[in-house]
């Protein structure tokens, strides 16, 4: 019997996921469908338990029910348990297993991906909502040193650096010097005006968690044009965490290589998040 799979967000037509998990399957010989769930703002427990009443075997999860599937699992693994947000869950029985595997996504593409480095990297965080919440934890491991979380709300920074034990600033007193900045931010989603001084990104790796299969995301072209060293958007971030979710249900550990050059060939797309 073929196993079923989904991402489920709101919205959740943009996603990539179903391409993505359709050539890792095909890859590794897996017999699965990965559609799309919608589900409304207020309707993630119903659908989920829907989709898994009805024989699904594990959800991708995508804005806005990140810590709405944190809430809902029965457990959680490492990563999930400290960043506090889960974007994958693995049904075992009746017992709903919560993961998250932004973080390594993230990190993978950095290091592996772009070759950046991370380890003694001064790394500067934009945003403070559940995008940067399910990745700064991976960095801080990474060895990213001097993280600082900015938010235009500096509250919500501070409460979310206390977490995780990192600085705090608002976006307006960022400073420069950074090795590595990462925008959580909604400027690529609709275009924001980049809240932040252009020498903060003067001479660094900016890397934008959300992308665009058109052209590079308003972040990156912003960074560019005031002397980053180097741009990147999330497409590769998406593609890396979708093989270790893909690892988590298969037990396989699919290739990603050429997956992200493929993907900007196809169709274009409007600027998405993680999903």
């Amino acid at each position: 019997m073929t196993d079923r799979y989904a991402v489920i967000g709101n919205p959740v037509s943009h996603s990539l996921s179903p391409r993505i998990h359709a050539r890792f399957a095909a890859a590794t010989q897996q017999d699965l469908i990965y559609d799309k769930l919608e589900a409304p703002v207020d309707g993630f427990a119903t659908a989920v338990e829907r989709f898994f009443d009805a024989g699904g075997k594990g959800l991708n999860i995508t804005l806005p029910f990140k810590i709405d599937a944190w809430r809902w699992v029965d457990d959680h693994d490492d990563a999930a348990r400290r960043c506090g947000a889960v974007n994958t869950i693995l049904r075992h029985g009746t017992i709903s297993r919560g993961c998250c595997t932004d973080g390594c996504g993230l990190v993978t593409d950095l290091l592996d991906n772009l070759g950046w480095r991370l380890q003694g990297a001064r790394t500067l965080m934009l945003g403070a909502g559940g995008a940067a919440q399910g990745v700064v934890p991976a960095l801080v491991e990474a060895g990213a040193t001097d993280l600082t979380i900015a938010n235009r709300t500096r509250r919500k920074a501070e409460l979310l650096a206390e977490r995780f034990a990192v600085r705090a600033s608002d976006l307006e007193t960022v400073g420069d010097g950074w090795d590595v900045v990462v925008n959580a931010t909604s400027a690529s989603i609709d275009d924001d005006r980049v809240r932040i001084a252009p020498q903060a990104v003067a001479g660094s790796r900016c890397y934008d968690l959300f992308y665009s299969l058109q052209s590079d995301t308003a972040f990156c072209r912003w960074a560019a044009e005031h002397g980053a060293l180097a741009t990147s958007d999330g497409l590769g971030m998406l593609v890396e965490q979708a093989a270790a979710a893909f690892a988590l249900w298969r037990g396989v550990q699919p290739s990603t290589a050429g997956i992200v050059a493929a993907l900007r060939r196809g169709d274009g797309a409007s600027p998405g998040s993680l999903s």
